[in-house]
């Protein structure tokens, strides 16, 4: 059986459905805040993956097991309670802007934030970036789906 990639990008607008999210008003106005940080600090439109992903450029990849797919090169997910951020980079430099961003939790490419208040918007900006930019350069990327 060929293995089918269950989230994908879908044609539903990000702003549309940060705003239509049963969550309290300051957790949809920092939802607005990450997709415009993110859409200026990538220089790609957001695009829907699945239906809680807001993703920005894409990357083709191929796991152990031979699996390919095709993946948010960087991005973020609301939650009630948090917000996942995805910033793939590499890890010992990773580390150089978790030291710095505030308070936060780390999973192994996702950095789990309550509010933006807790962190540092400036030093988010350049982690996504540098990390945007370290995805292109090292995987086959793509600006749309």
């Amino acid at each position: 059986m060929t293995y089918q990639q269950k989230t994908l990008p879908t044609d539903q607008n990000p702003k549309d459905y940060i705003l239509s999210l049963d969550v309290s008003k300051n957790k949809q106005a920092d939802g607005l805040t990450l997709l415009d940080i993110f859409t200026e600090e990538t220089g790609v439109e957001p695009v829907m993956w699945g239906n809680s992903i807001i993703g920005f450029g894409a990357y083709e990849y191929t796991t152990s097991s031979g699996i390919e797919g095709v993946w948010p090169i960087t991005g973020f997910s609301i939650q009630k309670a948090r917000f996942s951020l995805y910033l793939k980079y590499d890890q010992e430099e990773s580390q150089v802007y978790l030291d710095q961003i505030g308070k936060y939790k780390a999973g192994v490419s996702c950095v789990y934030v309550n509010k933006l208040q807790d962190i540092d918007q400036d030093v988010l900006r350049k982690f996504i970036k540098v990390g945007f930019q370290y995805m292109q350069s090292h995987f086959t990327s793509k600006d749309h789906i």
